[in-house]
């Protein structure tokens, strides 16, 4: 694994329901960034945003409770 490229994975508590975000943190050193996907759509879109901003929206509840 290089720190180039991501290296997806999913929470440990996560069933296999298919309703889950997989992330990328292997970039943050490198990039500075936190890549995430819909599990179900590997192919598609991912959204990237830093460890601060992601931080502060769960704080500010921005993610919802569900």
């Amino acid at each position: 694994m290089t720190t180039g490229s991501p290296h997806w994975f999913k929470s440990s508590f996560s069933e296999n329901g298919g309703q889950c975000v997989e992330v990328a943190a292997n970039l943050v050193t490198s990039r500075g960034i936190i890549p995430m996907r819909d599990s179900k759509n590997p192919h598609g879109p991912t959204l990237n945003t830093s460890p601060t901003s992601f931080v502060a929206g769960v704080k500010a509840g921005e993610f919802g409770t569900t």
